[in-house]
């Protein structure tokens, strides 16, 4: 029983604390966030900022806040601090709102919501850029130690529909800390910009921070809206192609090397494709691999054209683009084709010779009567005949009447044996 006691104590204070723990769920009232305010802090950056509730009673709980993003795109979220970054286009607009809430394994409390908005900026409908599209690619960059590879951007839109023909675009990027200007445009017939060409970036090709894209522009005449977009980079990066594709045959064996593309990724993160395609046939075949070289069994009297491309794997970050195929490299020889057909014609050319020779041999040696001799036929049982013809004059005139008498000879034998 001594023992005892100090047990039961001990579960005691734990059901007490317990429901202490309970109790003021139960009973406190939870007020609203006040303050609550949407900042524009850069392109496609807003910072939500609201303060605790002054006349919150406090206790010994710990209030968390959720934060729902009604617009552009809803999305909620919690959080025990009392700001929140929030990247986002805004050329919609923009509102959130936010509560203060209590929480533990048994019960739930939440204030009432605020709510604040970022008014869409101005501008005549259908005028800002449409289809807007990016792509970015690595260089290497042999003049720098701390960067060793450059990262290019490359943007194209259209016109808006109904942009006046004085219409002119400005196009702007942000990427972490840095916005950058365009200074280099491509331009329709009008003279509008329309494509935009960074040679040289602050973006970071292994990073994982949103690209944010502004396109904004001006008119004499209307008020042009602007666009934002926000780009991951795995899903707009340009892989470039493997380096220095070698290819190899011996007998049957065709062996294919290469090197990484110019990256800031290291060697491990690439998938390949290799294309292996039989001129002779048509056959093509596409094998997938994580290593930088691959074996084939081939046929060795064709001629092949062989290209790899790659890919950034998941292992090093989300799937990406395919880079384009590597130029061609041909192997094999389609020379030994024609030395066949050559062969076949000399083989038959010496063929029909030594026949035209066994024949000519077999017909001057009569070779082939004494292989194959004739068989004679019966001679004619019908007795020889001679024609004697007779001539005779009638009359007075000149005119020879020719008689033709039938005249057996004595002494000719009218049967001669056959001698077989």
């Amino acid at each position: 029983m001594i023992i005892m006691a100090p047990i039961l104590l001990i579960l005691l204070g734990a059901t007490e604390i317990l429901q202490a723990d309970l109790l003021p769920d139960e009973k406190i009232s939870l007020l609203p966030p006040v303050n609550f305010t949407i900042k524009v802090t850069g392109l496609a950056q807003v910072l939500l900022h609201w303060e605790p509730n002054p006349d919150q009673e406090q206790r010994n709980v710990n209030l968390e806040y959720q934060v729902k993003i009604n617009a552009p795109k809803e999305d909620d979220y919690e959080t025990r601090i009392t700001e929140s970054n929030c990247v986002t286009i805004l050329h919609q607009g923009f509102s959130a709102s936010v509560r203060t809430i209590l929480q533990n394994d048994h019960s739930f409390l939440a204030s009432s919501w605020v709510s604040a908005e970022v008014q869409a900026p101005p501008g005549s409908p259908r005028t800002s850029a449409l289809n807007l599209t990016c792509t970015t690619n690595t260089t290497a960059d042999n003049y720098s130690h701390l960067r060793p590879y450059q990262v290019s951007l490359h943007c194209t839109w259209l016109v808006g529909t109904d942009a006046p023909e004085d219409t002119q675009y400005f196009l702007y990027y942000r990427y972490g800390s840095w916005t950058e200007e365009c200074k280099e445009y491509s331009k329709d017939i009008l003279e509008r910009n329309i494509a935009c060409w960074f040679p040289r970036t602050f973006i970071h090709s292994r990073g994982r921070d949103w690209l944010v894209v502004l396109v904004n522009g001006s008119s004499k005449h209307t008020t042009i809206k602007p666009f934002d977009q926000l780009f991951a980079l795995h899903t707009i990066d340009q892989i470039n192609p493997p380096l220095n594709v070698t290819a190899e045959i011996e007998g049957t064996r065709l062996s294919i090397q290469w090197e990484k593309p110019v990256s800031a990724f290291p060697i491990h993160c690439f998938d390949y494709e290799v294309k292996i395609h039989n001129t002779r046939n048509g056959y093509l075949q596409i094998e997938k691999m994580m290593t930088n070289a691959f074996i084939s069994i081939i046929d060795d009297l064709s001629k092949y054209d062989v290209q790899v491309r790659a890919a950034v794997s998941s292992m090093c970050r989300e799937a990406g683009l395919w880079s384009e195929w590597s130029q061609p490299i041909y192997v094999g020889n389609d020379e030994q084709k024609p030395l066949r057909k050559w062969f076949l014609f000399v083989l038959m050319a010496t063929i029909c010779l030594i026949l035209l020779i066994l024949s000519l041999i077999c017909r001057t040696c009569h070779l082939w009567n004494k292989l194959f001799p004739p068989i004679p036929a019966p001679k004619s049982n019908i007795k020889d005949f001679f024609v004697t013809p007779n001539y005779e004059k009638a009359g007075s005139t000149e005119t020879e009447t020719e008689v033709i008498s039938y005249i057996e000879k004595p002494g000719v034998e009218t049967l001669e044996d056959s001698v077989f």
